[in-house]
C-alpha cells in the first residue's frame, strides 16, 4: 500500500506547503474586522471558534461525495487516487479557501453575488439559477442517499417513505433555526464521529495489510468509460466540488479572524480528501474489478459503505461507521437548503431575521427536493455531477479574477479553472443528459469553447485594472 500511505502523506504536507503559499498569495489582514464580528445579527452572522468552525465546515463540505464519488470512482482503478490528491491540493482546496475568503472581504455574500461583482452582472443571474438548481440536487441527493442507508438497518415495518419524511423534518427545523442553535452545537459532535468511522476503515486498512493497487495509469473501468472527462466529474467532493462554494460563505458570516481561513477552509478540504483516500482504497481492495460493479449496480455505493464497514470493522464498529456515512450527507443536506435560502433571500433583498420570511423561502424549496426523490439516484447525481462541476469553474474564475485585479497571482485559480471549464464542456457535449454528441466530437468543441472563456476572462481583466488605475489616478484630483 505504498501509493496509499503515500497519497495520504502528500495531502497532509500540501496543507503545509502549498496551503501556506496559497494564504501568502491571499494576503491575509488579521486586523480587518469580519462580517461575523461586524454584521451580527443572531441567525447567519454569529461569530465561533476556529475548532468549531472547522468541524462544521467538515461536516458541511461533506456529503456522500468523499465516499460515494470515490467508490465509483475506484472502478477507474488507483489512477482515481492521483485526481484525489492533486485535485484537492491545487484545485479544491484553493476552491474552497479562496470563496470563504473573497466571501469574508465582501461582507459574508454568497457565489453569486461574487460572481456578478468579478464576472459581471449577468453572470450574477446565471450563477444564482446554477446555485439553487444545485443546492436543490444536493439537498435531494443527501436524503435519498442516508434514508437507503438507515432503511437497511431498521425492522421492516419502517417504510422508506417514513425516513425520507423524518428527514426533511429535521432539515426544516435546522434550516430555520440560528446556526449556533443546532449547526453550532450538534456538528462538532458529528464531526467527531464521522472523523473516527473513516479513521476505523483507514486503520483497519493499514492494520490488516489490505492488498490496495499500487498506482497505475491503465484505464482498468469494466465498461471502459472514459477517464476525461468522467472521472472528474464522478469523484468531485473528494478532490474538487463547486458545492463547496455555496457552503463556505456560511462559515465566512462566522469566522472571528482572518487567519483562520487556511484551517478552516484550506484545511477541511484537505481533511474531506483524506477521507476520499481512504474510501476509494477500500472499495478497490476489497471488492476489486467487475465484483464492485456488480455490487454498485446491484445496491449502489450505498451497498459498499455497509459491505466495507462490517467487512472491516464487525458488527457494532461497522455499525458506527455506517453511523458516521450516515450523519455526512443529512448535515450537507441541511445547510445546502440553508444556503440555497439565503441565496435567495440576497438575491431578493428579503430580511431573515423573521422567521415568516425564511418560512417563505424554505418551504418551496422542500416541496420541490421531495418531488425531485421520486427520481433515479443514478440520474440525480449524473446531473449533481455536472452541475457541481460547473459551478466549481465559475467559482474558480471568481477567485483568479479577484487575485487578477488585486494584480497577485491568478495563476493558482485560473489554470485549475481551465482545467475544469474544459472538463464540463467536454462531459455535457458527449453526455446522454446534455447533447449526446461523440466523445471526439466533443473533445473538438470543447477546446475552443474553453479558449474563447479563457480569452473572455483575460479581457475582463485588462478591462478591470485599466479602470483600477483610472480610479486610483483619479482619487488624488478629487481629494484635492
Amino acid at each position: 500500500m505504498i501509493t496509499f500511505l503515500l497519497a495520504i502523506a502528500i495531502l497532509i504536507v500540501g496543507y503545509f506547503t502549498y496551503g501556506k503559499f496559497v494564504e501568502k498569495v491571499f494576503g491575509v489582514k488579521n486586523e480587518r474586522m469580519t462580517p461575523a464580528m461586524s454584521q451580527g445579527d443572531g441567525v447567519d452572522y454569529v461569530p465561533m471558534g476556529t475548532k468549531r468552525n472547522s468541524l462544521i465546515q467538515l461536516l458541511n463540505i461533506a456529503g456522500v461525495g468523499p465516499i460515494f464519488g470515490p467508490i465509483m470512482g475506484a472502478l477507474y482503478g488507483p489512477v482515481a487516487f492521483l485526481w484525489i490528491v492533486f485535485g484537492a491540493i491545487f484545485a479544491g482546496a484553493v476552491h474552497d479557501y479562496l470563496t470563504g475568503m473573497i466571501s469574508i472581504r465582501n461582507r459574508g455574500a454568497h457565489l453569486p453575488e461574487l460572481a456578478g461583482k468579478f464576472l459581471g452582472k449577468v453572470m450574477k443571474h446565471v450563477v444564482n439559477g446554477f446555485s439553487v438548481l444545485l443546492l436543490l440536487l444536493v439537498g435531494t441527493v443527501f436524503v435519498t442517499a442516508p434514508a437507503a442507508l438507515i432503511h437497511n438497518m431498521v425492522p421492516g415495518w419502517v417504510t422508506l417513505g417514513m425516513i425520507i419524511g423524518l428527514i426533511f423534518l429535521y432539515y426544516i427545523v435546522a434550516t430555520m433555526l440560528p446556526i449556533d442553535k443546532i449547526i453550532g452545537r450538534v456538528y462538532p459532535v458529528f464531526g467527531g464521529l464521522l472523523l473516527i468511522s473513516a479513521l476505523g476503515i483507514g486503520g483497519s486498512l493499514v492494520i490488516t495489510g489490505a492488498p490496495i493497487p499500487e498506482i497505475t495509469l491503465t484505464n482498468m473501468h469494466p465498461e471502459g468509460l472514459m477517464i476525461f472527462p468522467l472521472l472528474f466529474l464522478t469523484i468531485s467532493c473528494g478532490a474538487l466540488s463547486g458545492f463547496h462554494a455555496t457552503q463556505s460563505p456560511i462559515i465566512s458570516r462566522t469566522t472571528q479572524r482572518e487567519k483562520d481561513g487556511r484551517k478552516i477552509f484550506y484545511g477541511m478540504m484537505i481533511t474531506e480528501a483524506v477521507i476520499a483516500m481512504i474510501w476509494a482504497a477500500a472499495a478497490m481492495s476489497l471488492f476489486y474489478g467487475t465484483d464492485l460493479s456488480a455490487l454498485i449496480n446491484e445496491g449502489g455505493p450505498a451497498a459498499v459503505v455497509s459491505d466495507v464497514s462490517l467487512m472491516m470493522l464487525g458488527g457494532i464498529g461497522g455499525t458506527l461507521a455506517v453511523l458516521g456515512v450516515i450523519v455526512l450527507p443529512i448535515t450537507s443536506g441541511d445547510t445546502a437548503f440553508r444556503s440555497a435560502r439565503m441565496i435567495i433571500a440576497d438575491y431578493f433583498k428579503i430580511k431573515q431575521i423573521k422567521i415568516k420570511n425564511r418560512l417563505l423561502i424554505a418551504l418551496p424549496l422542500f416541496f420541490m427536493s421531495v418531488a425531485l426523490t421520486q427520481i433515479d439516484f443514478t440520474l440525480l447525481w449524473r446531473y449533481f455531477s455536472w452541475a457541481n462541476q460547473s459551478t466549481a469553474m465559475i467559482a474558480l474564475w471568481v477567485g483568479a479574477m479577484y487575485l487578477g485585479i488585486q494584480g497577485k497571482n491568478h495563476w493558482i485559480s485560473s489554470v485549475p479553472a481551465a482545467f475544469m471549464t474544459m472538463v464540463t464542456f467536454t462531459y455535457i457535449l458527449n453526455a446522454q443528459i446534455g447533447f449526446g454528441l461523440s466523445m471526439p466530437l466533443s473533445y473538438t468543441l470543447a477546446a475552443p469553447a474553453t479558449a474563447v472563456v479563457i480569452l473572455l476572462f483575460a479581457k475582463k481583466l485588462n478591462k478591470e485594472r485599466s479602470l483600477n488605475v483610472i480610479e486610483a489616478d483619479a482619487r488624488p484630483e478629487k481629494a484635492a
